[in-house]
């Protein structure tokens, strides 16, 4: 990869022109329109996430004279270019000198460009950046684009796939799935953790479609001039969910509600039967993890591991295990009472404490409570066999 240092291009030559599109995935403009400033396997801009503090950072850098650091352009014609390192920070440079944000003055004020002091513009407008030209194959430049970690923001996975497979499908992706002003974000950020800016929407999209194999089905629709295939999927998921669990409840976002589809959305389910059911599932004490109330629910309410049903107290397993040893050492059989029942070498064997493990008489999810009535302790082979019968 070829590479030519330039140390004349001043922040007003970067900001002619500048354009910042709301609608992540557009791309950002330069250089009177000669340099694109996010090409489609950038990432989208994050500065403004943090409340502004990093943007904000960038243009006092500048206003302290401190450098902020080396940019990178990929020269993809005679007349045009594309940042290949650099967008946060350029991006940050334009949106102020646009008076899109403000800074904190000496004073404690806001302060934005339009209404600096002429001296303090001139001084950002004149600053020379220390920018690399570069020129090489698109292999070349998207390697080498891997490889960037900006202001110890590393790239996620799904930045590095956008990069590696850039073209109409990633771009039409992102448009959708990617930007922050999509009106659905509210609704799917209730099933699905993370941001839009980082590519969190369209990672999942991806991965419910393609069954988690998100880099083939990339490679295989990177030309695709349309994404119906992918927006068709990832809607009836959401459609499903939203129409099985009527009430939204926090426990739902980050599920593996792509799994879930696949494995039940065959099955007809009652919502207002559902609806009680979770509720009665979230006012039980006795439940722990309510994350596994909707996966419970889903396959039958039959599979109580995934609510990791409170188990009972030290106190209550040696109690019981005392009382249950004493009566199977005068009746001289075993004192799991499954062992007396099954396998002759086990018939008589008196297990240790620490060799069995405490269990409903009568099984939780049939109305069994967790008290020491209805414990009984089981060798360990037998009561993780006994399952929820």
């Amino acid at each position: 990869m070829k590479t030519v240092l330039k140390t004349n291009i001043t922040v007003k030559d970067i900001c002619d022109g500048f354009v910042y599109n709301e609608l992540e995935g557009k791309g950002l403009f330069g250089l009177s329109g000669k340099l694109t400033i996010q090409p489609e396997y950038q990432r989208n801009y994050i500065y403004a996430s943090d409340g502004g503090k990093r943007e904000m950072a960038v243009i006092e850098s500048i206003l302290k004279g401190y450098p902020i650091g080396l940019i990178y352009f990929n020269q993809v014609s005679e007349n045009n270019l594309e940042v290949l390192d650099g967008q946060q920070r350029i991006t940050s440079v334009g949106r102020f000198v646009t008076d899109k944000f403000a800074i904190v003055d000496e004073n404690g004020l806001q302060q934005n460009f339009s209404g600096m002091a002429k001296d303090r513009k001139a001084k950002i407008l004149e600053t020379k950046l220390l920018i690399y030209e570069c020129e090489g194959t698109e292999s070349q430049i998207k390697e080498w684009f891997k490889t960037i970690n900006i202001a110890g923001v590393p790239l996620v996975s799904q930045e590095l796939l956008n990069a590696i497979y850039s073209g109409p499908f990633v771009t039409l992706g992102k448009e959708e799935f990617s930007n922050s002003q999509n009106a659905n974000i509210q609704k799917w950020s209730a099933y699905i953790r993370g941001s839009a800016n980082r590519q969190a929407f369209f990672e999942r999209a991806l991965d419910w479609v393609s069954k988690g194999n998100i880099d083939d089905y990339m490679s295989i629709h990177r030309n695709d001039k349309n994404i119906n295939e992918l927006k068709k999927y990832f809607n009836s998921v959401i459609d499903w969910i939203s129409s099985v669990f009527t009430n939204v409840e926090s426990e739902m976002c980050g599920l593996e509600w792509g799994r879930l589809y696949e494995e039940y959305h065959k099955k007809a389910y009652n919502p207002t039967k559902v609806s009680a059911e979770v509720q009665k599932l979230y006012n039980d004490p006795y439940v722990k993890n309510r994350k596994g109330i909707f996966e419970f629910i889903l396959g039958g309410s039959a599979d109580t591991k995934l609510l990791e049903v409170r188990i009972f107290d030290e106190a209550t397993k040696k109690s019981v295990y005392k009382v249950q040893t004493a009566q199977a050492e005068k009746k001289k059989v075993s004192n799991c009472s499954h062992c007396v029942t099954g396998h002759e070498a086990n018939k008589i064997k008196i297990w240790k404490l620490d060799e069995m493990e405490a269990d409903h008489v009568s099984a939780w999810s049939k109305g069994g409570k967790t008290s020491v009535k209805n414990c009984e302790m089981l060798c360990k082979t037998h009561n993780r066999a006994k399952g929820n019968r």
